[in-house]
């Protein structure tokens, strides 16, 4: 963990021409993912749907979170708001509601839980007076999910648990989370210890263009 949080640091500063000067170029360590480890962390990481039981060790949960909060953000408003669950009884008490009002998602055999059977839960509340907080909360998300597949751990972002957390009959449970007045859930992160091996998708190349 420690050589990517330094992989990490130090390419913005060579780009940017800070640190001490060093004769290779960003673009010529880039260029071999196996000696940059940033490079094959963000390549290799996949969306993860089946975990192992265990919840993610609190020690490691912060380290991810606090690069979560390392994200760059605008004007450094730091326009969010972090909570880490990994208590069975709100993961499983939420979820029996869930199934209440979702019957077919428990129809499938490998349900355990409504995020994805995920042991811990990262909530993300942004502040909603802020225009640019949906943006800083994506760059937020992406911080911990990179760290957290450089440290063995999967992770995959969740829109309609985060959905169902804003119903009358999450309320509760929405409560819970204490964010402070003027934050709204955003979205949510399931983070476990990966059950599966998903293949990597195809990613359209062809949208990418150099303007001169």
């Amino acid at each position: 963990m420690k050589h990517v949080l330094i992989a990490a640091l130090l390419l913005p500063l060579m780009a940017c021409g800070g640190g001490n000067q060093s004769t290779q170029t960003t673009a010529e360590v880039a260029q071999d993912s196996t000696k940059n480890q940033v490079v094959e962390t963000i390549m290799t990481r996949r969306s993860i749907r089946q975990y192992k039981p265990e919840a993610v060790e609190r020690e490691k949960m912060q380290t991810i979170v606090e690069c979560g909060i390392n994200a760059p953000n605008a004007m450094n408003r730091q326009p969010w708001e972090v909570r880490v669950v990994d208590n069975p009884d709100y993961i499983n008490g939420v979820t029996e509601l869930y199934k209440k009002a979702n019957p077919q998602a428990a129809a499938d055999s490998t349900f355990r839980n409504m995020f994805r059977n995920a042991p811990t839960v990262v909530f993300i509340g942004h502040d909603t007076k802020s225009e640019s907080s949906p943006f800083d909360c994506g760059l937020l998300a992406e911080n911990m999910m990179l760290s957290a597949w450089s440290m063995g751990i999967g992770s995959c972002c969740l829109g309609s648990p985060a959905r169902f957390m804003m119903s009358p009959e999450a309320a509760e449970y929405l409560k819970k989370l204490n964010f402070s007045e003027g934050y709204e859930l955003l979205y949510c992160i399931g983070f476990g210890y990966p059950d599966e091996t998903p293949a990597a998708k195809p990613r359209e190349t062809s949208k990418i263009q150099f303007v001169e």
